[in-house]
This record gives structure tokens, sequence and C-alpha cells, in this order.
């Protein structure tokens, strides 16, 4: 399986884009798939410059309902006239950033890609694309939780409550007696999908692509230390598990990570390419 990273925080390259968002292409034997669009068209532009075609993908997913996963999402349908995008049946909900004394902020899927609501597939606890794709957002444990979700909210007529990120899914993809798994921002903690996984493939995944959500985007903060070693603890648990991560992560989680996981967590930096 092959994937690139068309759009992160970061790159690794002068002549591609990068800002606060992700873009995956996974490449196996029976897909062309396109995992998360970004918060605009920097992840079409990426794709062109690396040579991926958007209108010869076959499926789309889109991890959750924040426009730095999604903001792209017309621009990619617009572009590619046959693929569907398997979404969360909830992703479509009305999703906000609330900060103290300020005005809430939308931070859903945009109005203009539901124009497209033809080609959405609507999932819910778990879906089983085929034989290698295979979606689940039942995630059953809460542990870890991040500070950073706090001002993520979810507008309930004139209340904004915490958002529960029931519109939050995964995806798992085997092939070749390979299992990896993809994920956008992890909001409900990566710990906690991790376990999911491993109880429907009946192991650890081979590797994982994720965001871990361990800073606040907003101010810069990381997740305390504490927190974000017992994460790595977890994670280093899964000894035959390779993690390649970035996005909502943070420099600074990153390196704690690095410091207990060594060359089994690596940077999901934009343009870079891997083969599992």
């Amino acid at each position: 399986m092959k994937f690139i990273t068309l759009l992160e925080n970061t790159s690794c390259r002068a002549d591609l884009g990068h800002v606060h968002g992700l873009s995956l292409y996974a490449e196996t034997m029976d897909h062309k798939l396109l995992f998360d669009m970004g918060p605009n068209t920097a992840f079409a532009n990426n794709a062109k410059v690396l040579g991926v075609d958007l209108a010869a993908m076959d499926t789309a997913v889109l991890s959750h309902g924040h426009y730095d996963h999604a903001g792209g999402l017309a621009a990619f349908l617009a572009q590619n006239p046959t693929a569907k995008v398997y979404l969360h049946k909830a992703a479509l909900g009305s999703y906000y950033a609330v900060d103290p004394g300020q005005k809430p902020e939308f931070i859903g899927v945009p109005e203009a890609a539901k124009q497209y609501a033809d080609r959405f597939v609507f999932a819910g606890d778990e879906l089983v694309i085929d034989k290698t794709l295979r979606l689940f957002s039942d995630v059953k444990t809460a542990d870890y939780r991040s500070h950073a979700n706090d001002k993520l909210r979810e507008k309930q007529g004139e209340d904004y409550p915490m958002d529960r990120f029931l519109h939050e899914q995964n995806l798992l993809i085997t092939e070749g007696g390979k299992a990896v798994l993809l994920g956008g921002c992890a909001h409900r903690g990566i710990v906690n999908i991790l376990r999911r996984a491993e109880e429907l493939l009946g192991r650890a995944p081979d590797a994982v692509f994720a965001g871990f959500h361990l800073y606040n985007p907003g101010t810069g903060e990381p997740e305390p230390r504490e927190l974000i070693e017992a994460v790595g603890r977890e994670l280093a648990a899964r000894k035959d598990t390779v993690y390649y991560t970035g996005h909502c992560t943070g420099h600074e989680a990153y390196a704690i990570l690095k410091e207990q996981l060594g060359d089994r967590i690596q940077p999901m930096t934009g343009g870079a390419v891997y083969e599992i």
C-alpha cells in the first residue's frame, strides 16, 4: 500500500502549500482513495504538483465534520465526477468553536459541499465498504481526554454543548496481510480508537496515520506532559505498530512521543510518501 500526505500543517517541499488541515491519498491494489480534503483547495493544488490525479480516485472518506478536513470537499467533487464520499450521518451538523467572550465560530462542513449531497454515503457506527475498507465510529472507551476539545461545540437550538464527536469516523484498510488505520484528528483519543480497531482486526494495526489532537490550535498550547507521556506508553505497547502523525498533534507533543517511540513514530508532513 502507498500513502501520500497531500496536505498538512507543514510540507517537505518548497513547491507545496501547507495550512492547518489534513488530506491523505491511499493507493491499494483495489482503490485510489482520498481521506480528507483539508480546509480549502490547497490539497488539490498539491495533488497536481505531486502527480496525483484526483479525477482517477474511486473513493473518498471524510473523517469528521470540521472545516480543516472538509473545506476542500466541494473542490474534490467538482474535479472528480464519479467517486462516492463516505461520511458519518452526523458530519453535516452545526459545529462551532467557542472561546470565552467571543462570538461562536462555525467550523463545520461548508455549504458549498452540500450541493453534491447525491454523492454522499452516510455511515453509522460501522460500515464495511468492501473486503479491504471498513469504517467505524463506535469507539467504546474515553481515556486520555484532550483538553483542547473543550472549545469544540455542537449548536443545539441556542445552546452550545460540548461536541461528543459522534461524527468522527476512522478507516481500516487491509491488504496483503497488512492493516492500516487512518484517522483525522482522533478527537475521541487515539488510544481509544486503537482499542476499537484492535477489536475489529483481532490485533493491532501495522501502521497508523492520524493527528492525535495533543495541542490547542487556537492557543498553540500542548496538552500536559503527563497526558502525552501516558498516551506514548500506550502507543509503545503496540510493539509492531508504526505511527505517522502531525496536524493537530503539535510539535511539543511529537517531540515527547519521539523520545518514547523512537523510529516507530514519523512525521506526516505534506508531500511525504510512505509504503506499507
